[in-house]
């Protein structure tokens, strides 16, 4: 049976549904959640830290060996962004909102944890406070019209307060909290994880380790994984990329729970889209043997020391360019015991 990648259409069986509605928004396989349904979550193990494998890191090797090295063996920090810190931001609202009884999950209510999730969010990493820098820059070369020189435009845009700043900023999350309204009806949605932390042990390889956003399940032990990206659906050539994480949780479940999810959804806050997937467990099965090859080759870049940069589109985002041969920089020395310690957090958006 073929798999199938649907845009902007919900997967009941496995087969194309029709056109999503939050109106009439089914439940997995078209059957109501059961709200007395729990997940019980073990906690990370010490040991499995120190040879475990998240989507995340995984797809960090694929793109830039050195850039896995540098986050995950030299675990050198990054600067907080402003588009990372709103997908917190937002992620942490979507999660909290299932704290309420169904009927109380609207869009209103939604809105209004955003001051308070991210003063929590402050409170738990200060460091967050630098994204006013950011979004200083971006107010200047934005904001001001074209005419104005340069020297007024820096001048005009220190009148703007990093409240103002910070209150625009909370307005545009708030903003995907509507296209996530659009996507869903979430008092039709009674989840059986959120941030759920799954964890599957493969012996002889790592350990496969993830934080899913959303599980939901029907009474008949159907499973559907879900995503939120606050970004935008990407275009067809790179849906493969984006289904890497999805697939990656999918075998996860199929491991522990013997069960293949029957959807793996990811909705896109950044131009209200959904991408959906059906997995088949011989692609599972096949998926496998991709991330112990990925495994493999870590480990053959561990015993050589050697971890060789990839450049590409993306290295204008990266916060090691400094440090990369590539673009004329030196990487510290290898660390004298470097043991790769991957902590699972929330997928990138």
């Amino acid at each position: 049976m073929v798999a199938l990648v649907l845009r902007g259409l919900l997967l009941g069986p496995r087969h194309p549904g029709r056109v999503h509605r939050p109106s009439d928004q089914p439940a997995v396989g078209g059957r109501a959640y059961p709200a007395d349904v729990t997940t019980q979550t073990a906690p990370f193990s010490a040991e499995s830290r120190t040879r475990s494998l998240s989507p995340s890191r995984a797809a960090d090797f694929k793109s830039c060996p050195l850039l896995y090295r540098l986050r995950t063996i030299d675990r050198l920090p990054q600067r907080p962004s402003a588009a990372a810190a709103r997908g917190t931001l937002v992620h942490a609202v979507l999660e909290r909102l299932y704290d309420l009884p169904a009927a109380g999950r609207t869009v209103e209510r939604a809105k209004s944890m955003v001051s308070e999730e991210w003063n929590k969010l402050l409170a738990d990493e200060p460091e967050l406070h630098q994204i006013v820098a950011e979004l200083r820059d971006r107010a200047a070369a934005k904001d001001i019209p074209d005419p104005v020189s340069k020297t007024v435009m820096i001048q005009t845009i220190d009148y703007i307060t990093d409240g103002d700043l910070i209150g625009r900023w909370l307005v545009s999350a708030a903003g995907l909290l509507d296209s996530y309204f659009a996507l869903e009806d979430p008092t039709r949605i009674q989840p059986v994880g959120r941030e759920l932390m799954v964890e599957f042990d493969l012996g002889d390889g790592p350990v496969l380790r993830g934080i899913i956003d959303r599980l939901d399940a029907t009474a008949d032990g159907d499973l559907r994984v879900v995503d939120y990206k606050t970004g935008v659906t990407p275009r067809e050539a790179f849906e493969a990329k984006a289904l890497f994480q999805m697939k990656f949780y999918a075998l996860v479940l199929y491991r522990t729970r013997g069960v293949v999810p029957r959807q793996l959804r990811l909705l896109y806050l950044g131009d209200e889209d959904m991408l959906s997937y059906a997995p088949e467990a011989d692609e599972l099965d096949r998926f496998e043997g991709t991330l112990r090859a990925i495994w493999a080759a870590i480990q053959a870049s561990i015993d050589r020391k050697e971890f060789r940069p990839s450049p590409s589109r993306l290295c204008s985002w990266c916060d090691y360019q400094a440090l990369c041969p590539a673009w004329g920089g030196t990487p510290p020395p290898y660390p004298v015991a470097a043991i790769p310690v991957d902590d699972p957090a929330p997928e990138p958006d």
